[in-house]
């Protein structure tokens, strides 16, 4: 009887057993599905030892981060005075079986800093920063282009982009490796990029897809009026100073800031908490010069829309510069604009 009894248990106790595992992997495919696998944000443009995906949750504050942030502060703060959200910089995809275009240098191309290039891969469907095509007053708009491709694992940045007669010109374009780890000095010392700190572009936008994943996984671009950045030098990561006004006080390009741990997210929309959660883990890279301070990739080129997500320009102003600190700038390196291109 003691052994029948035993069974039973043991016959009920597997069923519950089986049961819960059940229920469990019912609710964990469940909890995915809500994300469909194309929205999933992308992976990281660089290995994971690029500067632009590391975990500065912990790292030590400039001692000069105080005077930086009351400086700007009483300068105005970001450019319009409030923390806002440019989405006009589009980033779009190509692979193995995207046209080539020709490419010709523009006016007064960038040389030696820019790539020398013979095409472009250029996706039909895709188009220049603010444009639904590929044709840009350069006159008028920085007009950056950026392609990825991931078959080739190159990234195409471009700045002052246009295309006529189904060729493409630039006054500057740049080819990244994205299997590369770069050095301190990136693609060379003292050379610009598509933004006037020598920085990739694409790798510091986040984007509607990763806002709907809840999760940023890199540093974010952001930019200054130039009478608020630091003028003739840069610290690293970035290799070029651009045309920046500001004095000793002022934070120089390449300066990396991190959003105080102590800012209270729940005033935050969901979609603005990741954005803001990033900003306490990875930081923002002072990287080119404007009024508009933060980047986000244009959602013509994603699965999500961040009207979706109720996700607008405005949604980050109750972040101040005050919120910021300034992390260890390192040495500051005059700019002399004399690029020597890295091998």
């Amino acid at each position: 009887m003691t052994d029948r009894r035993s069974l039973i248990f043991a016959f009920i106790f597997a069923v519950c057993l089986l049961t819960v595992f059940t229920v469990r992997d019912h609710y964990a495919r469940a909890s995915a599905a809500k994300l469909d696998p194309a929205t999933q944000p992308q992976q990281l443009y660089f290995p994971v030892g690029s500067v632009w995906s590391q975990d500065i949750s912990n790292a030590p504050v400039d001692p000069r981060s105080q005077n930086i942030i009351d400086w700007l502060a009483s300068a105005g703060g970001w450019g319009h005075g409030r923390m806002q959200i440019d989405f006009t910089i589009r980033v779009v995809q190509a692979d193995a079986g995207t046209p080539l275009v020709p490419f010709h240098p523009g006016d007064e191309f960038y040389m030696p800093d820019s790539d020398s290039i013979k095409t472009i891969p250029v996706p039909p469907s895709g188009g220049i920063e603010g444009t639904t095509g590929y044709e840009c007053k350069v006159e008028e708009s920085d007009c950056h282009l950026i392609v990825v491709d991931r078959s080739q694992n190159k990234l195409y940045e471009a700045f002052q982009a246009t295309m006529r007669k189904n060729v493409m010109t630039a006054a500057f374009v740049g080819v990244w490796d994205l299997n590369r780890v770069y050095p301190p000095s990136g693609r060379g010392e003292q050379c610009t990029s598509a933004d006037a700190a020598g920085f990739p572009i694409a790798p510091l936008l986040f984007n509607a897809d990763e806002l709907a994943s809840g999760n940023i996984n890199h540093a974010i671009r952001f930019i200054l009026p130039n009478s608020r950045i630091r003028a003739g030098v840069f610290v690293r990561p970035a290799t070029h100073a651009g045309g920046p006004k500001g004095p000793e006080n002022a934070p120089p390009y390449g300066a990396h800031l991190r959003l105080k741990a102590s800012f209270d997210l729940s005033q935050l929309s969901p979609s603005a908490q990741t954005v803001a959660k990033a900003l306490q883990k990875y930081g923002m890279f002072l990287a080119d010069g404007g009024n508009i301070a933060l980047t986000a990739q244009s959602d013509a080129d994603t699965k999500t829309k961040y009207a979706d997500l109720g996700f607008g320009p405005h949604d980050l102003q109750a972040l101040k510069v005050t919120d910021f600190e300034v992390m260890e700038l390192g040495k500051v390196i005059r700019s002399t604009n004399d690029c020597v291109r890295n091998k």
